[in-house]
């Protein structure tokens, strides 16, 4: 009987062990099969104080808002960059922008370089995880000769938008009276806007007031799809909104008593508010990490058709806190404690953290972001300790401009810009403010003092060390940092701007094209209606 006992003590404990294998196996397959979705949304030219969760007392998001309240906000987040290409780049590689030659300022239509193909951005991370991917909206991270730099040689399978901002297209196109459509300023150097679907134009000029509706509906598409499908998604859901020219859809116009650019955030909150409903419509809430934040700060030289920094001090193109802190909310269900962060982040941890919630495998390259993981999903403390501000015009002279570690912000030098606004109270923001060394750094503490109006840079102790130590961080990191050969200095040809009509004259106003697909009634959404169609 004993016996007995004990070969059925064995044998229960051989199924046992047989079980907890299995369910460990079975966790680990699973967890694989049903990795997280990924959404980025990145809007433009949006500033910190210019959304209801950072406290603007007269926009009107929605949307943003069950964002915002099923997420985190973020308090101390930073873009790489203050101006649009090279904070596009970082964001997408992980690496601050010199490391991948985008560099000074922005990318043109007529410009031959772009964003390096060897670059392994999110997309391309993502592939080998069984991931299907798409861009859509503002590319601007090069065209090149035969749109060599588009998305597709960078790892997404589906690109619906346009290569670079409205603003740099021959005057802007509206196609309907009575709505917010602000057609200056004008670029009649360049050809109309078109819109790609691949490689191939399908609409020049593209119809502002109809471009968010075909954007949405495309994304919307995407998601459906690999939902039926059961494939894990990327979605890079670039927006126009809120950059010049402000336009607004049917939907949106005369709607925000905050006017022209309150229009044009209220079609932003729209565009969130398409996506998440498809999320939330195919059940997928919980099974999507959704990012959403901003290139760099608001463009003040617009004035009231611009955005805000709110506290912080000027804006798009310095480093000032306005130029490169910019708002940003998580959102994932069941899995992100909602409320608000102040830990230090940056658009080059977002790379890190997907890699990090999707096992895939990090590039083989020199990284600058951190895993967003402990303090997002863990209540934890954030791994960046530090932040280095670059100019718009970098150089391997002066390299970085200022440094922050933990709440202490370093300035060595500072500099206006024409896009913080020419007669700005403030006149550090003025264009007419030259680039000016400072030694000692002036020195801010931002918890206390957001909106750097109080140098404490002082000589003695506990001051005096903190500058000591930040100096000696920057100059570390600056002699570390290589820059790789500047894509924006390679050579310009009018002749590489997009023209679906090539050959046409006279060149480039004559590129004047629309899909040669039939439209049903003469919808100008027809195409994009069709669930499970692909626009051609």
């Amino acid at each position: 009987m004993i016996m007995q006992c004990f070969q059925w003590s064995i044998l229960m404990l051989v199924l046992s062990s047989f079980l907890f294998v299995s369910l460990i196996i079975n966790c680990f397959t699973t967890g694989r099969a049903k990795r997280p979705n990924i959404i980025i949304f990145y809007a433009d030219d949006l500033g910190y104080g210019d959304l209801e969760p950072y406290g603007h007392p007269t926009s009107s998001t929605p949307n943003l808002g069950r964002l915002a309240a099923g997420g985190i906000v973020l308090t101390q987040f930073y873009s790489s960059s203050p101006v649009c290409s090279p904070s596009r780049a970082a964001l997408l590689t992980g690496r601050y922008q010199m490391r991948s030659g985008v560099y000074p300022r922005v990318f043109n239509v007529e410009m031959s370089g772009g964003l390096p193909l060897n670059e392994t951005l999110i997309s391309k991370m993502l592939k080998p995880e069984g991931y299907r991917s798409a861009a859509v909206g503002k590319w601007h991270l090069g065209l090149g000769n035969n749109s060599v730099y588009l998305p597709h040689n960078h790892g997404f399978d589906e690109f619906l938008g346009l290569p670079a901002s409205p603003s740099q297209c021959r005057c802007s196109v509206c196609f309907y009276p009575n709505v917010t459509c602000h057609r200056a300023p004008c670029s009649p150097e360049y050809s109309p806007c078109a819109l790609f679907n691949g490689t191939t134009i399908i609409e020049q000029p593209a119809d502002l007031l109809t471009l968010d509706d075909k954007y949405a509906m495309q994304s919307r598409r995407f998601i459906r799809t690999n939902v039926e499908t059961g494939t894990p998604f990327f979605l890079y859901y670039a927006s126009h909104h809120t950059h010049h020219p402000q336009y607004a859809g049917k939907e949106t116009s005369g709607t925000s008593i905050r006017g022209r650019f309150g229009d044009s955030l209220a079609a932003l909150d729209w565009e969130v508010g398409q996506i998440y409903e498809e999320l939330k419509e195919n059940g997928i809430l919980e099974d999507t990490f959704f990012f959403f934040s901003s290139d760099n700060g608001p463009s003040l030289s617009l004035e009231n058709f611009g955005g805000n920094a709110g506290l912080m001090k000027c804006g798009k193109a310095t480093t000032y806190e306005g130029g490169i802190r910019v708002p940003a909310i998580v959102h994932w269900p069941g899995q992100i404690t909602p409320g608000r962060s102040m830990e230090l982040s940056s658009t080059l941890d977002v790379l890190p953290t997907i890699a990090s919630i999707t096992n895939a495998k990090l590039p083989n390259v020199t990284l600058d972001g951190y895993d967003m993981s402990p303090f997002l999903f863990q209540g934890m403390p954030s791994l960046r300790e530090s932040f280095f501000y670059y100019p718009s015009k970098v150089d391997t002279e002066h390299k970085s401009y200022a440094v922050r570690y933990k709440q202490y912000k370093a300035v060595f030098y500072t500099e206006g810009s024409a896009l913080s606004n020419n007669k700005n109270k403030d006149v550090d923001c003025r264009g007419t403010s030259l680039r000016t060394y400072h030694d000692p750094p002036m020195l801010f503490d931002l918890e206390q003092d957001p909106s750097e109006q109080y140098n404490i840079s002082i000589n003695h102790s506990p001051e005096r060390d903190i500058i000591l130590k930040l100096t000696k961080m920057r100059a570390d990191f600056d002699a570390k940092m290589v820059f790789a050969p500047s894509e924006m200095n390679k050579p310009r040809d009018k002749n590489l701007m997009p023209c679906c009509n090539r050959g046409c004259s006279p060149y480039p106003s004559c590129c004047h094209c629309i899909s040669s697909a039939p439209r049903a009634n003469n919808d100008p959404l027809a195409l994009y209606k069709k669930p499970m169609e692909k626009i051609i």
